[in-house]
């Protein structure tokens, strides 16, 4: 029997400095790939000065293997869902909290999840349509994988609390 192709999906993670979100989530069941890039900016450039952005993990999955609902559930392992425009000691727009997609069903099902939650009135992430995305400088790719020694806002028990 031939093994099925995977189908994948993307959806865009933010949780603060993206360093460790991209080390964090390239661990968990059902990711396929991830980047670190920049959401819903007004330029397409990394060397313009603060454009709106908000800094994410580009999220490749196989839906197959888990669900938008399952990667926000991990998400909300490593961030405080809560929190306005901080996570950890980094302050500022940018490290807001929030989920981006290109696919209304992805938002959909992110708010539903979020929703259910005791605590969904307090929960201050953004879940919107992805309008940009830019991709990070190459410096900041894997960037916790090739520079251990680098601090983020992440407990390193939770940081590759999924690697295999």
């Amino acid at each position: 029997m031939p093994e099925r192709e995977t189908q994948t999906e993307e959806i865009y993670l933010a949780g603060g400095c993206l360093w460790g979100v991209q080390e964090f989530v390239r661990h968990l069941p059902g990711v396929i790939e991830t980047e670190a890039g920049r959401a819903n900016g007004t330029t397409n450039s990394t060397q313009s000065e603060y454009d709106g952005y908000v800094e994410c993990v580009r999220t490749v999955f196989d839906p197959a293997k888990v669900s938008v609902s399952q990667l926000i559930e991990y998400l909300f392992e490593i961030i405080d869902p809560c929190s306005i425009n901080q996570q950890g000691p980094d302050v500022g727009e940018k490290y807001r909290t929030g989920v981006y997609s290109k696919t209304e069903e992805h938002l959909n099902e992110a708010k539903q999840w979020m929703a259910s939650r005791e605590d969904a009135e307090r929960i201050a992430m953004e879940v919107l349509p992805l309008t940009n995305y830019v991709r990070s400088d190459e410096e900041h790719q894997d960037r916790l994988t090739r520079c251990p020694e680098d601090t983020c806002h992440i407990p390193l028990s939770l940081l590759h609390k999924y690697k295999q």
